[in-house]
């Protein structure tokens, strides 16, 4: 099969003769294919220019024609310009081209016409596109690569078309983004709609819909922490976030969701992030614990012989990253195979099975704290599948897709009636409605809870003090 490339001006007529000719052996010969790139008279010197270079070609004027070479598995062989194709079609198919001036110049003519108004139809067709802009900081992160492909879904963002990502990355780590974003791109998700990258903060959270902060890492971090660099890491992280705020609250969108996630110092982060916004609304800014939940509900399901699945509704309550409780005062058990049992939709509560109430309050607690180090130290990282999968089941319920009942632990700004200093962000029980947040309001705030939360806000406290400010 004979493959051809006819590359022309728009509005060159010579380009004009050879496509008409080309287009009349494709209708009468079934071996004969032509593929045409037609480009406008300002772009073709450089384009012609880079096309030799790229195939060690020399020509200088329109139209550009060549073999391809493909089913011989050889490169693309030169034939040259106008004259050279008519003489080939000539000695190879006895065909010829007798065009009049006048033609070739109305043709020429036409196809420019062509060209500019196929190019305005397709910006008007890319201004119709308003894609979801999703920013996703330290994205070389292990977090980060399960993110990506499952953060992309209709599943996480219903009624949305297509998604604009944002992959930011201050350690300047250009090359291994540039190789995300390849592998983000060979995805082929429907929803994608481009990926940039970002090792400076110049652009950083323009247009954002969706704001997805995970833990920030340097360079120059180490296992081991004495008092001196702990306060050192603690100003880097108070310095960037500061910033981060300044610029959510001046670049994103106003309806932007912001969700703070990882294990280093979430709820100040966050805190600090709020420090820093005067427009955007603070309900807009969340901190996610429900890694946390899963944790301590696997914890359970393992002691009870369930899935983990099985167990729902477990409250995360304080500094998810500090002194935090886990609270099960509406946790559910479902398929438990006790001596009261019940159809699939049947439930108990968590605490009727689980009577160990020196357990729960001691040694449970610190399994759950102890979780993800244990998963750290025997896969040698840390748990990022669970942080993808928290991070993913907030982001859901955000945009609508989670039951009218559905508990979340979630970092957010204090309620005033929680009688805690202003400006502490905690962890507390949450459920969506239309696609908002609101706190749990009827759960039980003992007196033992409340001097937990008080522990809670004061840690929070002295960690905003190291750097300065005031709660």
């Amino acid at each position: 099969m004979a493959k051809f490339v006819l590359a022309g001006k728009t509005d060159c007529p010579h380009y004009a003769k050879a496509e008409l000719l080309a287009d009349s052996l494709q209708r009468c010969l079934p071996n004969f294919r032509i593929h045409k790139i037609s480009v406008l008279p300002h772009a073709w010197k450089e384009w012609l220019e880079d096309t030799c270079t790229r195939n060690g070609w020399k020509h200088e004027q329109s139209p550009l024609v060549w073999r391809e070479l493909v089913d011989q598995g050889g490169k693309a062989m030169l034939l040259g310009g106008f004259s050279d194709f008519l003489e080939h079609c000539q000695d190879y198919y006895s065909v010829t081209s007798d065009m009049p001036t006048d033609i070739m110049l109305s043709v020429a003519s036409e196809n420019l016409e062509t060209k500019m108004n196929s190019i305005v139809e397709e910006q008007h067709r890319v201004s119709l596109i308003k894609p979801l802009h999703i920013w996703l900081s330290s994205a070389l992160s292990p977090t980060g690569h399960f993110l990506i492909p499952n953060l992309l879904s209709a599943e996480v963002f219903p009624n949305t078309s297509a998604i604009s990502l944002h992959l930011l990355n201050l350690e300047g780590k250009e090359e291994q983004l540039q190789w995300l974003r390849m592998e983000t791109e060979n995805l082929a998700l429907p929803l994608l709609y481009q990926v940039t990258i970002h090792t400076d903060l110049e652009q950083a959270f323009k247009e954002a819909d969706v704001i997805l902060l995970q833990d920030e890492c340097w360079s120059d971090d180490s296992d081991t922490e004495d008092e001196e660099e702990m306060k050192k890491k603690v100003k880097r992280i108070s310095d960037r976030y500061r910033v981060y705020g300044q610029l959510i609250d001046t670049r994103a969108n106003r309806e932007v969701k912001v969700i703070v996630s990882g294990d280093s110092f979430v709820n100040l982060r966050c805190s600090l992030l709020l420090d820093n916004v005067n427009v955007i609304d603070s309900n807009q800014f969340v901190t996610v614990a429900t890694q946390l939940e899963n944790e301590a509900r696997a914890i359970i399901a393992r002691k009870l012989k369930v899935r983990t699945s099985d167990v729902t509704h477990v409250i995360v309550w304080g500094n998810i990253s500090g002194s935090f409780y886990i609270d099960l005062q509406r946790a559910k058990v479902f398929n438990y195979d006790g001596p009261i049992k019940g159809p699939a939709y049947f439930s108990q509560p968590a605490k009727n099975i689980l009577q160990e109430r020196k357990w729960l309050e001691t040694d449970f607690q610190e399994l759950v704290r102890c979780q993800r180090a244990a998963v750290a130290s025997k896969t040698c990282r840390a748990a990022p599948m669970s942080l993808a999968n928290g991070i993913l089941e907030v982001l859901k319920a955000w945009n609508g897709i989670c039951g009218p009942d559905e508990i979340f632990s979630l970092g957010v700004l204090c309620p005033g009636d929680y009688n805690l200093p202003h400006g502490i962000v905690l962890s507390v029980p949450v459920i969506f409605t239309d696609r908002k947040w609101s706190v749990l309001s009827d759960v039980t705030r003992e007196d033992s809870l409340k001097k937990r939360l008080e522990i809670a806000a004061s840690e929070l406290r002295q960690e905003k003090e190291l750097i300065g400010c005031d709660t």
